[in-house]
């Protein structure tokens, strides 16, 4: 079932990625922004040939073997994952490093060695798209939900020492008193 759920969030962060990057195509240039937030965030239109800050930019087809690798390893951690927030953490990674690789596997230049349309620009920082935005949020989401899970866990192992708290402390094994 989470598997499930991991990917149709996949799905839909595939899809939503896709139109937008149309849309951008359609709608923007490469040589003028459209403010969003002031100089903070704009929508402008870019080509990324490269990884993350366009780093490895002539690097694409070892970039594009990369992205095949993590989505694999994706599925099979999806097909794994036995928490929600995790499933929907996954699903969330996964569709945005598809939705990147559909980019490199099918934009010009080629097979493989296709350009990544971006088109959020943050300030002068970089231009990203909303791939970029699932695999992050996704990343932020399954840290959280390891730290929740992990603190739950250390909460349930430590021993209370408030009153009731369920066992018989040693005060009450010292007077004889055994509860039951």
């Amino acid at each position: 079932m989470l598997l499930v759920l991991s990917c149709a969030v996949a799905a839909l962060a595939l899809v939503v990625d896709q139109v937008s990057k149309q849309l951008a195509l359609a709608f923007l240039e490469t040589d003028s922004r459209i403010p969003l937030i002031g100089d903070l965030l704009g929508l402008q239109l870019a080509f990324n040939t490269g990884a993350a800050f366009s780093l490895g930019s002539q690097l694409t087809p070892l970039i594009t073997l990369l992205g095949v690798a993590a989505s694999v390893f994706l599925i099979g951690a999806a097909a794994r994952v036995r928490h929600p927030v995790k499933a929907v953490a996954i699903g969330m990674i996964l569709g945005g490093a598809l939705g990147n690789l559909a980019d490199r596997m099918i934009a010009p230049p080629g097979l493989g060695r296709g350009a990544v349309t971006d088109m959020l620009a943050y300030g002068e920082l970089f231009i990203g798209n909303l791939a970029d935005v699932a695999i992050a949020g996704g990343v932020v989401l399954y840290l959280i939900a390891v730290w929740r899970v992990s603190s739950g866990e250390a909460r349930r192992r430590s021993p209370s020492s408030g009153p009731g708290a369920g066992s018989n402390g040693p005060a009450s094994e010292d007077a004889g008193v055994r509860r039951r």
